[in-house]
């Protein structure tokens, strides 16, 4: 699927936490309904199958409880997408990535063959669909995420290319597939934070650190060997770039891809180059922005709420602007579009308790109309209005609130952009104001028994206040479209 990620280390962080962020877009021509869940162990598989792979993998006995935001219908598996288990320890997979026909030609993507013809089926590797439901569960730290994950690819390989992020309260690492069954795996620096648009991202490597102490790099045992033997280095000088060596630079990812890289550099990072006009460091088409920046200030929840949900504000390339060239508008895939399913937004904080280490901030359906909201994640149920979606219409539920909310605003964008703007503050500002005051009431409370009634008790006032928040910004801009049917005048009834 289509998504876009970002990344943020404890020292670039406004309160040290270390920060992982994603959007989950669905295919074009569908929506795919998401909710926000708890899996028990009880609940976790012990023989996973898979419902696009067929692939069958035992799983150990010990799973761990974790948060996930899988597929609301049943029918194409699970897709858990982000998390966070009850060690503290998040994850969130996957972001698509691209590749380049010498790296599929050395090592084949593992795709499923039905029965056919007096020929047996052949089961395919694993993907989105399987990957945090084989790994949260059973994972302690980012590191160790890093290679579980990567064992399972060695195995039993994959069908698609996918970015990966893996977080504790200390590091945060990016893994990315190199082709079936090879992948690499970069420590995020503290100090930076990553962009990454649906390409593959890492823009250098040290295979001598991967290959010895592993302190910032890690990667399949034999991928030196797979680079010399099938020729992958590009580089002139002998430095490996694997962006170049295992990625993409078609022209589509001109108009998909680079764009939202440049647009998410240029908000967190406008003065250290010059991402405008005819002398740009860095342009919408640029296949070299950097993986990682240090940001010239530190980056908030709502900075990554922002560069997620943007729709190329302040650019030619705004389909919603009422400036320049009309032909420039919408030219560029936007970050924010009709088909985002789900932002999850995962933060962990060494410097808070243990059980209240973890928030996890969600937001439902389309992110240019669309609020986010922060829960405790070291929780043993979700509130209903963010669990119970089905695939029916309604409005008991945030996703498809959310999803009324952004169809009728953008249909009637100059008039309802003001309420837009309205709901997300208000929610984003009652959303800490919840939390501020729930931290303050959980660490003056001597009896620890106690912690997890009021953690849920939060959530619930956040979900809440999110439900009258949104039924009310509903009802505003059904207003405003109203007011612009065809079959609207302006004299009353005499």
């Amino acid at each position: 699927m289509a998504c876009t990620t970002i990344l943020v280390g404890k020292k670039a962080s406004y309160d040290g936490s270390t920060m992982i962020a994603r959007n989950d877009d669905s295919p074009s021509g569908r929506f795919t309904p998401k909710k926000y869940v708890v899996v028990h162990p009880d609940e976790q598989p012990r023989k996973y199958i898979s419902v696009l792979s067929h692939v069958e993998i035992d799983l150990p006995d010990n799973p761990m409880r974790y948060t996930a935001v899988p597929n609301a219908l049943e029918g194409d598996g699970i897709w858990a997408a982000s998390g966070v288990n009850e060690a503290n320890v998040a994850m969130t997979a996957t972001e698509t990535i691209t590749s380049n026909p010498r790296v599929l030609g050395a090592d084949p993507l593992v795709v499923y063959q039905p029965a056919k013809d007096g020929q047996e089926e052949i089961k395919s590797g694993i993907g989105e669909e399987d990957i945090v439901c084989l790994v949260l569960p059973y994972i302690h730290s980012a590191r160790e995420g890093v290679k579980r994950l990567g064992s399972l690819l060695e195995q039993y390989g994959t069908y698609e290319m996918n970015g990966i992020a893996f977080q504790d309260a200390e590091e945060i690492w990016w893994l990315e597939t190199i082709g079936g069954h090879h992948w690499m795996a970069r420590k995020v620096p503290d100090d930076v934070y990553v962009i990454m648009p649906n390409q593959l991202g890492i823009d250098q490597f040290n295979l001598e650190d991967a290959f010895s102490e592993q302190k910032e790099y890690m990667c399949s045992a034999d991928l030196k060997d797979f680079i010399e033997k099938y020729h992958l280095n590009l580089a002139m000088d002998g430095v490996l770039n694997p962006r170049d060596a295992f990625g993409s630079h078609d022209d589509s990812d001109h108009v998909y891809n680079t764009p939202r890289a440049w647009y998410m550099g240029r908000c967190l990072n406008p003065r250290t180059w010059r991402w405008d006009g005819p002398a740009a460091d860095f342009t919408p088409y640029s296949d070299n922005i950097p993986w990682c920046m240090v940001p010239e200030r530190k980056v908030t929840v709502e900075d990554v709420k922002y560069v997620l949900s943007s729709h190329f504000q302040g650019t030619p390339y705004d389909p919603y602007a009422g400036y320049g060239e009309s032909n420039m508008r919408g030219a560029y895939r936007s970050i924010g579009i009709n088909r985002n399913d789900f932002m999850s937004l995962i933060q962990i904080n060494d410097n808070r308790p243990d059980d209240i280490k973890a928030i996890q901030w969600l937001s439902f359906a389309s992110n240019a109309f669309n609020v986010m909201v922060p829960f405790y994640a070291d929780i043993e149920t979700t509130p209903d209005y963010l669990s119970n979606t089905t695939g029916e219409v309604s409005t008991d539920n945030f996703y498809w609130s959310s999803r009324m909310i952004a169809a009728m605003a953008d249909a009637s964008y100059k008039k309802s952009v003001f309420h837009i703007e309205r709901y997300q503050e208000h929610v984003l500002s009652k959303g800490h104001e919840i939390i501020n005051r729930y931290d303050d009431m959980i660490q003056n409370e001597a009896d620890a028994d106690k912690h997890l009634t009021l953690k849920h008790e939060a959530n619930l006032a956040v979900a809440d206040m999110l439900k009258a928040a949104t039924s009310d910004t509903l009802g505003k801009v059904l207003y405003e479209l109203s007011n612009e049917m065809k079959n609207a005048y302006s004299r009353s009834d005499a």
